[in-house]
């Protein structure tokens, strides 16, 4: 189903912490970190290091700022 939340375990910094994003944001950003040869836990530790807000909605932030600038090419 579109649009449920799932919730995942991610390591930062050597440390696991849940994040939950729906299931379109977990594909995005496992898709961006494959074409950047990096894992997501490595992808969520760079998004940590410089968010100011919690650590979904960060992630959705960059997530959708990735996208759209491929869209501007």
């Amino acid at each position: 189903m579109t649009g449920q939340p799932v919730k995942r375990s991610v390591k930062i910094a050597g440390h696991a912490t849940s994040v939950t994003l729906e299931a379109e944001f977990w594909d995005c950003l496992r898709e961006l970190a494959e074409s950047r040869g990096t894992s997501i836990n490595q992808m969520v530790a760079g998004i940590d290091s410089t968010r100011e807000a919690n650590l979904s909605s960060a992630i959705r932030v960059f997530v959708l700022n990735e996208l759209k600038r491929q869209a501007a090419g």
